[in-house]
């Protein structure tokens, strides 16, 4: 089992540069491809604003080391936010129009959260934690990012393995504060229709800025599988079935009454890739009440 629980969560400043030059089609040189991975990094940080302010609300409630565990995760969560934030400013100078999705996406989330008990809110963020960590896995395991643009794959495993080392904070809090596997299956069941649903409205958007129906994506998406070029990009072969296989492993790991996102030992992928790519924490725990502040506002 990990120990997750005792090691330090301290922010990382994003890789990415403000002057990187990201083509339109970052993902194997695909439309279909970059929309689908560009679709989810629309939800991003609206979405880990939320979960912050879903764990805020009982921080009062937690011992002093769940309590230091939030402020890391915190620290994450806001700087995550913030560099999804500066892709969206590529995004736009790449000619794609985002904020009329953006605004139905934020409104909507508004709405709900506000209607909804603090602790499903909770349990919502719990279960789109899990999906994250399990993403980020086999983004670091499986190398379904190798056709990336080295920009872009640099500020999506930087995000994957801060979503694995803090994977169980939102947990440990809903444990804490309302255990109990109907509320956290609540929550799963309200966190999937609004992952999934608004991830396929944000695609589908995408893909008709770039001339692509549905059907367009999905001939596009099979010919990169059946494409030479696509040899050396498995990413581009394989992203829909291995995020697909990924996503229902998770599923039924969620399922199990005695879940525990720790129970999935693969804190040491998010270590390996840390180390390698020479990424340092770079604030200090001091400075977590400042950056819990920033994106609590």
């Amino acid at each position: 089992m990990d120990t997750s629980r005792s090691a330090p969560i301290r922010p990382r400043r994003s890789p990415l540069s403000a002057e990187a030059a990201i083509p339109r089609r970052w993902f194997a040189g695909s439309a279909a491809a970059t929309g689908l991975a560009n679709g989810v990094n629309l939800l991003f940080p609206h979405g880990e604003r939320f979960f912050v302010r879903s764990v805020h609300r009982y921080v009062d409630r937690l011992d002093p080391a769940l309590r230091e565990q939030v402020r890391g995760f915190s620290g994450q969560e806001g700087r995550h936010a913030g560099a999804h934030e500066r892709f969206f400013e590529i995004m736009r100078t790449q000619g794609y129009e985002v904020d009329r999705f953006l605004d139905v996406f934020i409104r909507t989330v508004a709405w709900l959260e506000a209607r909804v008990p603090g602790a499903l809110n909770l349990s919502v963020t719990v279960a789109v934690e899990h999906f994250t960590a399990i993403l980020a896995e086999a983004a670091l395991r499986d190398g379904i990012l190798e056709g990336a643009h080295p920009a872009v794959r640099d500020l999506l495993l930087w995000h994957a393995a801060e979503e694995i080392e803090h994977k169980s904070v939102a947990f440990d809090v809903l444990a804490e504060v309302s255990p109990g596997y109907l509320l956290r299956m609540a929550g799963l069941a309200v966190a999937s229709a609004i992952l999934f649903g608004f991830w396929t409205a944000a695609t589908a958007h995408l893909w008709r800025q770039d001339g692509l129906s549905p059907i367009a994506a999905a001939r596009e998406l099979a010919a990169l599988r059946s494409s030479r070029a696509a040899a050396t990009r498995r990413d581009a072969k394989l992203i829909i079935g291995r995020v697909a296989l990924t996503l229902l492993r998770g599923l039924g790991d969620y399922l199990r009454p005695g879940f525990h996102p720790d129970d999935n030992d693969n804190a040491a992928l998010a270590r390996d890739y840390l180390a390698s790519a020479g990424l340092e924490a770079s604030a200090s725990p001091a400075m977590a009440p400042r950056l819990e502040r920033r994106i609590m506002a």
